[in-house]
């Protein structure tokens, strides 16, 4: 049975009476100790990633935006919420937190305030939650501007948040939500909080800073996987497809194309069909094409995280009903061929290369296309490979041997950390390349006594060029 949080539809949110309930909210909460911070983040996780709560928000989640897959969904709800809260476990984020005696520094974390948490339709829940824990862990009040698409989804998640906090004795005001969203909203929002944090589009972007808010964004993703012949094939298939199929490639972190070797390209190729691939033909690509763009430059919007056998029937293709995902042979970088960029949704593009640094090369045309700060990977053994690739490309994150949407905003296997808000850097327009959590919304004052006077001689500062070079 659908799980719905309705209001009247007169109902307008006032959004400078949101701001104020979270605002008294905060400053009721800001000077909280650690010990009782930790609590409130507990009563939360453990809310949130309860079955019962995690099925209603994914099931909600799938119902309301048409997209994704249920049971992918109802795991990522509990993952996402139990990565960030082992990210959080131990960490300082209340009053000292740092103190260095050589330096005579000690280091006061204090929270931003009132922040506003933009969210997509892909994730109108987890990003909720990850969001949500670090915001709490910071001292921050959060009001959730959810997609027009998926206003149930994210307004649930919030009550369940809400919930914990009454148990725990904390002001349920410290997490809102718009119910009736719109863009003229959110730009509203963004403009009246302390701080904004948004997820989605690279077309978000422009509009976020527009607002004028401090603020963290992200960019496009467009996952090209790096396969050489030294990877282990079947393997590698197995760990693609995973990821690529997940929530039917909702993630920005799932793969969009794949990069083989010539000389394991037919083997490679064959993996990924014996995994239920399906190789579109010359033809069948232009038709795949285009239902893709139909006015040859924006992404039809109706397929995003669709079936890939839906998406193939929808463009005229007859393939196999096990079909799980489709691939096109890649042909051209940039606008002219738009299959190498982004696509959100189970088709990879292929390319084949020779050269690793040539590839290397052709991977920074693609993602100066799409993608650019985002993330790629690599199946390879060879650890020379992953440092030039880590080296070259210009993105925040480089997973190697892993399926890539499960490891690249955090996962049980590997170190990333847990979030649903990925960084793109300056090369984006971000104003960092990490996986934005806890650490990302806190301001510092620097307390410093006097030490010891230290003028440091020539020789200790410019030592190697004096002996080298001389005084002269």
């Amino acid at each position: 049975m659908q799980q719905t949080v309705t209001t009247p539809k007169t109902q307008v949110d006032n959004i400078e009476e949101l701001y104020q309930r979270a605002r008294k909210a905060f400053e009721q909460y800001q000077n909280w100790p650690q010990e009782k911070v930790d609590m409130v983040c507990q009563a939360v996780g453990w809310e949130l990633s309860k079955p019962e709560t995690a099925e209603k928000l994914a099931r909600l989640a799938v119902e309301e935006s048409g997209i994704g897959v249920f049971e992918d969904k109802f795991h990522k709800v509990q993952n996402k919420t139990r990565g960030t809260m082992r990210d959080q476990l131990g960490a300082r984020t209340c009053d000292l937190v740092e103190e260095n005696k050589q330096t005579g520094i000690r280091k006061y974390a204090k929270p931003h305030g009132v922040i506003a948490n933009v969210v997509p339709c892909t994730n109108p829940e987890s990003t909720v939650c990850c969001i949500g824990l670090a915001l709490l862990k910071t001292r921050n009040a959060m009001i959730v501007s959810p997609h027009p698409r998926t206003p149930g989804s994210s307004a649930l998640t919030v009550e369940h948040i809400r919930k914990a906090l009454r148990k725990v004795g904390a002001p349920e005001d410290l997490a809102l939500c718009i119910k009736q969203p719109s863009h003229e909203k959110t730009k509203a929002l963004m403009e009246r909080c302390d701080f904004a944090v948004a997820t989605g589009g690279a077309a978000l972007i422009r509009v976020v800073y527009e607002a004028g808010t401090p603020c963290h964004t992200v960019g496009a993703g467009n996952v090209v996987s790096i396969i050489d012949s030294t990877a282990d094939l079947k393997a590698t298939a197995e760990k693609i497809v995973k990821s690529k199929c997940a929530n039917n490639s909702a993630s920005c972190s799932s793969e969009n194309a794949v990069a083989i070797e010539s000389s394991v390209y037919d083997d490679m190729l064959e993996a990924l069909k014996n995994e239920g691939g399906y190789l579109c033909s010359t033809a069948e690509r232009e038709k795949l094409r285009a239902y893709y763009w139909p006015d040859g430059r924006h992404l039809n919007r109706d397929l995003v995280a669709k079936p890939a056998t839906w998406i193939a029937k929808k463009a005229g293709l007859d393939v196999p009903a096990g079909t799980r995902f489709l691939m096109v042979i890649g042909e051209k970088i940039g606008p002219e061929d738009r299959f190498s960029g982004e696509k959100i949704s189970p088709t990879l593009t292929v390319w084949k290369w020779d050269d690793f640094s040539k590839m290397c090369d052709r991977l920074d045309r693609i993602l100066a296309f799409s993608g650019i700060g985002h993330s790629t990977s690599l199946h390879s053994e060879k650890d020379e490979r992953r440092v030039e690739l880590a080296l070259k490309a210009k993105v925040g994150r480089v997973n190697c041997n892993m399926p890539h949407a499960a490891a690249n905003s955090g996962s049980w296997f590997n170190g990333q950390p847990t979030t649903d808000t990925l960084g793109c850097g300056s090369w984006a327009g971000n104003m960092t390349s990490d996986n934005i959590d806890w650490r990302h919304f806190l301001n510092y004052t620097w307390l410093s006594v006097p030490i010891p006077e230290h003028i440091p001689a020539d020789e200790e500062l410019f030592g190697d060029y004096l002996n080298r070079y001389g005084k002269d």
